[in-house]
């Protein structure tokens, strides 16, 4: 039996070790930037999209490479007494390393897909970006195809993916639409059929430019020139349009059983009992005392009326990672900071900054304490007075009776609502 000269190229050829090369580029980099996406549907589904500032000047430069390999081998003019059309000679020599970097992004998407599952803290996989990114990989393999056919120099391929990877990189922050590598922010939802829009803008374009390349009637290429332009006008006209709010970036699952209440944003439900763990200690003391806050939560805008702002949770790679809170006492410890409501009054009276130390200390201490106490000590007269004071007013809160610690506390957060020293209990 005759093997398809297509298979041949597909299975024996350069194009798998082009996949390979994408597969592991994309490896690596996400891989460094694991504690950044790994546990959020979101962040990973950005990251992989993000992938392709990369991966399509890696796509377009093999495919140039591969464009100019007759050149390189010196086989151009025997290869030219082919019976087959020229178009038939380039596809065949293009099309397998165009599937097999879109193969090549497809297993990393999987492989990506896999290591978030294992820490998922709550929405559902996020998949829709990937039919056009993929496209978006197979038509720069296609484009830079034409490239190394045309270009005759061996340096077509590293030139191409340098200005390849610059002209992403400068186009990525402007959020044009017709960028199939522009930035995506992780509160945003693509409508469902702009990726499918993307694909033929992109898949529409390279087609066209190889027709027009190859093809012995040329006018052929005006029907995919014509899905790309009708493509591109609806990714113009929908403009920011294209992209909803997350409607569970707005939504906040709670704990009631504490009070205040635990809430967090809703793509991060799993990590509700993380953080109610995180704060049990602080609950436990506020037991009985009134005047608080109805819950904490996590909105990343401005809290509503009675409630107070809980420490983002997002961007991961600091206070979370992998679906664990990487400091939980520092994590308590800023939840107490924005309980007391205090945190935007400039210039506060000195009794009032008792307080709040007091407070701070006594729910939950800041895990840098002792280390700030320590330079006070070195510092000036006016920073050892305050230390003098601060310990002073810590160790008079913790003494108190239970009884009377409540009905300090129920005064001093009954007036967190207000900068200056009206309502807030001496120590």
């Amino acid at each position: 039996m005759t093997t398809h000269p297509l298979r041949a190229e597909a299975v024996r050829g350069f194009a798998p070790w082009a996949g390979a090369a994408v597969l592991l580029m994309l490896g690596v980099m996400l891989t460094a930037s694991s504690r950044t996406w790994q546990g959020g549907w979101a962040e990973t589904a950005a990251q992989l999209h993000h992938a392709l500032l990369i991966g399509m000047p890696l796509a377009a430069a093999a495919g140039c490479w591969q464009g100019g390999r007759e050149r390189r081998r010196r086989t151009e003019e025997l290869w030219g007494t082919a019976v087959r059309p020229p178009l038939i000679r380039l596809l065949a020599s293009a099309l397998p390393v165009a599937l097999w970097v879109a193969v090549g992004y497809l297993v990393a998407v999987a492989l990506a897909t896999l290591a978030t599952w294992l820490y998922v803290m709550g929405d559902s996989p996020r998949l829709t970006l990937v039919p056009g990114d993929a496209a978006a990989l197979a038509a720069a393999a296609l484009a830079g195809h034409l490239v190394g056919r045309s270009v005759p120099t061996t340096l077509a391929a590293p030139l191409l993916g340098v200005a390849g990877y610059v002209g992403l990189g400068l186009s990525a922050d402007h959020g044009w639409v017709l960028d199939p590598a522009s930035y995506v922010t992780t509160d945003l939802r693509p409508l469902w059929w702009q990726p499918l829009a993307m694909a033929g803008w992109t898949l529409g374009l390279a087609l066209a430019l190889t027709l027009a390349y190859a093809a012995r009637r040329r006018a052929t290429a005006l029907l995919p020139l014509a899905a790309a332009l009708t493509a591109g006008t609806l990714l113009v006209q929908g403009g920011s349009g294209l992209w909803r709010p997350d409607p569970l970036a707005h939504r906040q699952v709670c704990d009631t059983s504490t009070t205040p209440a635990v809430c967090v944003n809703a793509r991060y439900s799993g990590m509700l009992p993380e953080v109610r763990a995180a704060l049990s200690g602080i609950t436990g003391k506020l037991h009985g005392v009134h005047g608080l806050p109805a819950r904490w939560s996590d909105r990343g805008a401005g809290p509503r009326a009675r409630e107070a702002p809980l420490p983002t949770l997002a961007p991961f790679g600091w206070s979370v990672v992998r679906g664990r809170l990487t400091h939980p006492d520092q994590y308590a410890w800023e939840a107490v900071a924005a309980l007391s409501g205090h945190g935007d009054c400039e210039n506060q009276p000195a009794r009032v900054q008792l307080a709040d130390e007091a407070v701070q200390a006594y729910l939950a201490p800041n895990p840098s304490q002792s280390r700030f106490d320590a330079l006070d000590a070195k510092g000036d007269p006016a920073a050892r007075a305050h230390l003098r004071a601060s310990l002073a007013a810590r160790a008079k809160l913790a003494g108190m009776a239970e009884q009377r610690r409540r009905t300090w506390l129920s005064a001093y957060f009954a007036a967190r609502a207000h900068c200056g020293t009206e309502g807030v209990p001496s120590l």
